[in-house]
């Protein structure tokens, strides 16, 4: 756990790219995987999500058929 420290936008999404890139893991579980590592709930990280994340988070799930493709209905839950 990282104690001390404040986590932006900008840290948070650094440590989840790092984490996909490393680990070759999808960026839901990664960002799962670094909330747990930093104490968060899942259900508080929707604050800490940068729209370029977003949007590779977004792009993931309609091409794992979680969500619709149609960009104007597709969105996640955030």
């Amino acid at each position: 756990m990282i104690e001390n420290k404040i986590v932006t936008k900008k840290t948070f999404s650094q440590m989840i790219e790092e984490l996909v890139v490393k680990n070759n893991i999808p960026y839901l579980e990664a960002c799962l995987e670094v909330a747990e590592k930093l104490g968060f709930e899942p259900e508080d990280i929707g604050k800490l999500i940068t729209p370029s994340l977003y949007e590779k988070m977004q792009a993931e799930a309609s091409n794992a058929g979680l969500i619709k493709k149609d960009s104007n209905t597709a969105k996640l839950p955030i």
